[in-house]
């Protein structure tokens, strides 16, 4: 009974991802990046595929996740769901999986276009599990960021301040800007950085050194413990605010 609940709850997630025309944005922004990686050489590819990766699994699940919670709550979409027979936790679980589901689907058509196109190498297990942990957490963090955001402006407005922050350090290190060695240990407590970590690790002819499994590590053990002691309590608030309680 409890699966056939999360169940139902995912369908409704992603048919509302569907009704918001995220899947049609993701879409346009796979193709767009699809072209531009098609026209540039090599070298920039190389580079730029993880960081494009990493960019959707990370920052585009937190505006996915944050857009579908403010429509939600501007048509009163979650107020109903609050009083049908599931727990929050199952509600958060669902948000959380079919967001993941969407990504895998976004980074999939990136993917297996340039495995035919550019002969790109890749572990699809380590890339499925790196999509499947940094997206399921970002958008783990993403639910909690959208608590306190006022309306769709300000989200949007702390969203491009997060990217600031967190992935401006790690594109800078990551094409050779920030060139000491020392930034290799400041930044993996970054949460960007680590998953920068773990996408590499998805790609064929990278060693998986101690910073990958480092990351792993901290990206699991934050989302779960961010999950436990924040999500799901300030979730609780934030359900009885809008229900009225």
């Amino acid at each position: 009974m409890k699966n056939n609940k999360l169940l139902l709850l995912v369908k409704g997630d992603l048919y509302r991802l569907n009704k918001y025309n995220v899947f049609f944005m993701s879409l346009l922004i796979a193709l767009a990046w699809g072209l531009i990686l098609y026209f540039v050489n090599a070298e920039v590819f190389n580079a730029l595929l993880p960081f494009i990766i990493l960019t959707d699994a990370t920052l585009m699940s937190i505006f996915y996740i944050g857009s579908v919670m403010f429509f939600e709550k501007k048509e009163s979409t979650l107020s109903t769901i609050l009083v049908t027979p599931v727990s929050n936790q199952e509600i958060i679980l669902s948000k959380v999986l079919s967001n993941t589901l969407h990504n895998l689907f976004s980074t999939a058509l990136i993917i297996i276009a340039f495995v035919f196109i550019k002969d790109t190498e890749i572990n699809y297990l380590l890339m499925l599990l790196a999509i499947i942990v940094v997206t399921s957490v970002f958008t783990s963090w993403g639910l909690l960021i959208s608590y306190f955001q006022k309306d769709f402006t300000t989200m949007l407005t702390n969203i491009m301040a997060l990217m600031f922050v967190f992935l401006l350090p790690t594109a800078l290190y990551s094409f050779g800007v920030l060139k000491s060695a020392i930034w290799e240990y400041i930044l993996l407590i970054n949460p960007i950085q680590a998953a920068q970590e773990v996408i590499m690790g998805g790609f064929k002819g990278i060693t998986l050194d101690w910073q990958y499994y480092f990351s792993l590590g901290y990206l699991l053990i934050g989302g779960f413990l961010s999950y436990k002691f924040l999500i799901v309590p300030y979730f609780n608030k934030y359900a009885a605010s809008i229900s009225g309680v």
